[in-house]
């Protein structure tokens, strides 16, 4: 790695893709900027013109550069995925439960949240779901509420916007409120979900 050299925009992507495949997760801009010697600023502009020129090819390719956050990951494209989970014995994982697709949606939006308050909007016991999507990786602990037994806070993960093909969180689509003639439906324990 030379650092006296001035690289051009398409040597500048060659890097980042071979990084990027190299290392098979996300990897962030300010990560790329410091091994390639050039700011963030041409890191997202070098992915993103990456990014247009995969879509502006014409061809099908087997993969795609995700923009996360201010990150970015080669991923497979989700039409190859039973091919792939089937070249590597990948066994079905299951989906989420409705009440941890609940959970996630709670979290997503009003990140970063306790679990008390994912409890108090969703009226149900919640450990269960805050377990098994931080066991997914969807979400991680991201600090303590300043007050007394200093709760946990959680968020999504970059693995939660690679799944949802999100670049940002403020990608999410807004939420719908529900009108007042819409019946309420009655709470359910986790267990009964």
């Amino acid at each position: 790695m030379d650092s006296e050299k001035i690289l051009t925009r398409d040597e500048i992507k060659r890097i980042i893709e071979a990084v990027l495949f190299a290392a098979g997760h996300a990897v962030t801009y300010e990560k790329l900027a410091e091994v390639i010697g050039v700011s963030e600023d041409e890191i997202s502009d070098a992915v993103d013109e990456y990014i247009s020129e995969y879509d502006a090819s014409g061809l099908v390719r087997g993969i795609q550069l995700l923009k996360l956050g201010r990150a970015c990951q080669l991923t497979t494209k989700e039409v190859f995925i039973d091919y792939v989970k089937a070249a590597l014995g990948v066994k079905e994982g299951g989906n989420l439960s409705r009440a941890s697709l609940e959970t996630l949606a709670i979290i997503a939006y009003n990140q970063p949240v306790t679990r008390s308050y994912i409890e108090q909007v969703r009226g149900v016991d919640c450990s269960y779901s805050v377990g098994v999507l931080v066991e997914r990786g969807l979400i991680r602990v991201v600090g303590q509420l300043d007050v007394p037994g200093r709760p946990r806070l959680y968020a999504t993960t970059e693995n939660f916007l690679r799944i949802f093909g999100l670049s940002s969180i403020d990608d999410l689509p807004p939420v719908a409120l529900p009108t007042s003639s819409e019946p309420k439906e009655a709470a359910k324990t986790e267990e009964q979900e």
